[in-house]
């Protein structure tokens, strides 16, 4: 009983630390893509922008991939004008490191189309957004401000069939802001495999 107390209250926690950083204003940075081309965040200012963690040799980042449900997303929101920056924080130090050539043929090959995808290799930027998992997921309003953070979806643990079926929190919010409504669902513990730091 005592070890179940103690693991609802340290996911509350968990929560409630992601949740404090919702409304508040997103932190800009730069960081080079793929081509090495450096992408700062306030360029996109007055568009909704969407961040996502990422790291190949995650299986939940594998399932989201080769499900679809990942790609279709990034196409599904980027008709919209919105604004898909898919983040590596893999540090370089790490076995699992991948470098840009490596990132973007991983990305052609699963049918991926963000705006741009991004090498942190000394992971700043996760750092500075306190990325915990692969996948974590952002949304930033055009206004810069932060409404949404947390898992991509409600099904920690599913098939690649089954993911279809979730409720996505990224589309939600992002519907949601679009049509004027406040985000009904800010902020979630999100799931996955640890950030590589």
């Amino acid at each position: 009983m005592k070890q179940l107390v103690l693991a609802t209250f340290i996911l509350a926690a968990a929560s409630t630390a992601w949740a404090q950083k919702v409304g508040q204003a997103a932190p800009d940075f730069s960081a080079p893509d793929v081509q090495g081309k450096a992408v700062k965040l306030s360029d996109y200012k007055g568009k909704y922008v969407v961040l996502e963690w990422t790291n190949p040799e995650c299986p939940y980042v594998r399932r989201h991939y080769n499900s679809g449900n990942m790609p279709s997303l990034q196409k599904e929101l980027g008709a919209k004008d919105v604004v898909w920056l898919t983040v590596n924080s893999t540090n370089q130090s790490s076995s699992e490191f991948k470098s840009p050539q490596e990132m973007q043929a991983w990305m052609k090959e699963k049918g991926g189309s963000p705006k741009a995808t991004l090498i942190d290799k000394d992971s700043k930027v996760g750092k500075l957004y306190e990325a915990r998992t692969t996948p974590h997921m952002y949304v930033i309003d055009p206004q810069g401000k932060l409404i949404y953070a947390g898992a991509i979806d409600d099904k920690r643990w599913a098939t690649e069939a089954s993911t279809k079926s979730a409720n996505n929190h990224v589309r939600a919010a992002v519907g949601e802001a679009m049509a004027g409504k406040p985000v009904s669902v800010s902020a979630t513990s999100p799931y996955g495999c640890t950030v590589k730091y």
